[in-house]
């Protein structure tokens, strides 16, 4: 029988993240998306503590889902920069690196995060 769409999703990402993990010098930058809004995460994971967060709630930015994503991306780099952190892992969560994740990321990158 055919994986769902969330089956696959999960399947993608239990093997990411069994590859990848974060620490307090290189945090993950997890991304998780719903079909309104957008999140980003800096995670310990040795810890199991959350660095700093972003989400398209918590900004009132206005345009398109990929333009909002973007400033997520941006929001999450000030946040980073202001914690200390410069260098990140990307945890994509299972989704395609392109459309909003991409543009999260891209916006990231413009930040001064290096991936």
């Amino acid at each position: 029988m055919a994986l769902s769409k969330v089956e696959k999703r999960n399947r993608i990402k239990r093997r990411v993240r069994g590859k990848i993990s974060g620490s307090s010098e290189l945090p993950r930058l997890s991304v998780y998306k719903s079909n309104k809004e957008i999140y980003a995460q800096l995670i310990d994971d040795k810890e199991g503590k959350t660095l700093a967060s972003a989400s398209s709630r918590s900004l009132n930015a206005t345009g398109n889902k990929v333009e909002i994503s973007a400033e997520v991306g941006k929001a999450i780099a000030e946040k980073a920069k202001a914690a200390g952190i410069e260098k990140i892992v990307f945890d994509r969560n299972g989704f395609v690196y392109h459309g909003r994740v991409k543009a999260l990321a891209d916006g990231a990158r413009e930040g001064g995060l290096k991936f």
